[in-house]
């Protein structure tokens, strides 16, 4: 899978642009759906990542790009949740976390990645 953080609030993955967080979902890419954790906005100035969000959890490593300088929150309810279930979690910047996808196929990325911020 190739993925690329093309500029602030754009994202390239295997040739298609997206201006919108994305989740990768073994094979599915999908919108992030912000909604369940838009009620912490105001905390953090950004919307965190929350457990209440549809969280890819089908692999054993769960990738998050935090943003093109490393801002999103992740809420300690995503950690939490990652260790119930044996799910280790690699958050860095989205830059950094497209690289992880590199030479993986699509069917085996579980990730959430964040365009702005």
């Amino acid at each position: 899978m190739k993925a690329k953080l093309v500029s602030f609030g754009h994202l390239e993955i295997d040739g298609v642009m997206y201006a919108k967080d994305v989740v990768l979902d073994g094979g599915k890419i999908r919108k992030r759906d912000k909604a369940p954790s838009k009620a912490l906005h105001h905390k953090w100035g950004h919307t965190p990542l929350t457990a209440a969000e549809e969280i890819p959890w089908g692999g054993k490593r769960l990738i998050v790009g935090t943003g093109a300088h490393g801002d999103l929150p992740i809420w300690p309810d995503v950690r939490e949740e990652a260790a119930r279930r044996g799910i280790e979690i690699e958050a860095l910047p989205t830059e950094e976390a497209c690289k992880l996808l590199e030479g993986l196929d699509a069917d085996e990325v579980y990730a959430i990645l964040h365009v702005t911020c």
